[in-house]
């Protein structure tokens, strides 16, 4: 395996069901100890794990045998590694909930060939394809920062309520990216290197927590009355629609007892809400407020959101 791993012209899956730990570390060392020669950065993934049906086939020790050999060779451990260039010398622990496997994706060391040409073959089209991701965007910003950043730039980038929920709408593409990306996987189509990429650098998991928080300080702005006029208005006509699609539904389900009951549920919840928002004295918006609102870029998206989070 190991003098397969070392002659990978492309990004390779290796499986290590069956294999002990001496030998997965032994397999490590010696695929990793120097540098692969390629034309270009590979992607190595090693299955060291897998969901009921197949658990029996792997080692319990067989990730660790893995890290603990990269990292005695001075790999590092990085969550937000992808293929490329400057990954080089890292690895990353991943879950693919498609195929309910776990993995580790290893982005090894490599000195740079030149192709039979002369030249770096570029005319593959995965080569070229455009990232999902744009260095340096707000969607960026979110999917990569560690959960604490994310929650000082939270604070100090999104303070208003419009600018919050312009983060959760990008949270919501990302999302969507990410399981439109699994289906694809599911039904057995391979990802193009950028999308492989963005799939390798942004977890699910992590999006769902922080969009978790985002709500989180929404509904805090919201109780605490730190909100605009337009911000308030908005809110009161969603729960008023709110209300009236509630209480049509419950006209129409007079004959179903258990689904009545949980929609006077939802009426008596939204009707308390509704309570609440008119109660709310609202703050008058700030200059910064209205400059980023009003900001002439992308106006089909939330301006505030990409206004605000620029580095």
């Amino acid at each position: 395996m190991a003098a397969s791993i070392r002659s990978a012209s492309e990004s390779e899956t290796f499986d290590l069901a069956g294999q002990n730990v001496t030998t997965i570390t032994n397999t490590i060392q010696s695929a990793f100890r120097d540098p692969l020669p390629t034309t270009e950065m590979v992607r190595i993934t090693f299955v060291t794990g897998a969901g009921k049906l197949g658990r029996q086939k792997y080692d319990d020790g067989a990730a660790k045998a893995v890290t603990s050999s990269l990292r005695e060779l001075g790999f590092e451990d990085d969550r937000g590694a992808s293929c490329v260039v400057e990954c080089a010398g890292s690895f990353k622990l991943q879950h693919d909930t498609g195929k309910n496997l776990k993995t580790v994706v290893v982005f090894p060391n490599i000195t740079l060939l030149e192709d039979a040409a002369g030249e770096l073959n570029l005319n593959d089209d995965n080569k070229n394809s455009k990232p999902l991701l744009e260095e340096g965007s707000p969607e960026s910003l979110i999917a990569m920062s560690s959960s604490n950043v994310f929650d000082r730039m939270i604070t100090s980038k999104c303070p208003s309520w419009s600018q919050k929920k312009g983060c959760m709408t990008a949270i919501e593409s990302l999302m969507s990216q990410l399981k439109s990306l699994d289906e694809k996987l599911m039904c057995g189509t391979p990802l193009n290197d950028a999308e492989q990429d963005f799939y390798d650098a942004v977890s699910l998991d992590t999006l769902e927590e922080k969009e978790a928080l985002v709500k989180k300080k929404m509904l805090a702005q919201v109780e605490s009355g730190h909100i605009t006029r337009d911000e308030l208005n908005l809110l009161i006509n969603q729960v008023s629609d709110r209300l009236t699609i509630v209480s049509d539904e419950i006209s129409e389900s007079n004959s179903k007892p258990k689904k009545l009951q949980k929609l006077k549920a939802v009426k008596e919840k939204t009707e308390q809400r509704q309570s609440l928002l008119k109660g709310i004295a609202p703050q008058h918006p700030v200059r910064q407020s209205l400059q980023l609102a009003n900001h002439p870029r992308n106006p089909k998206r939330k301006t505030v959101l990409a206004v605000s989070l620029q580095p």
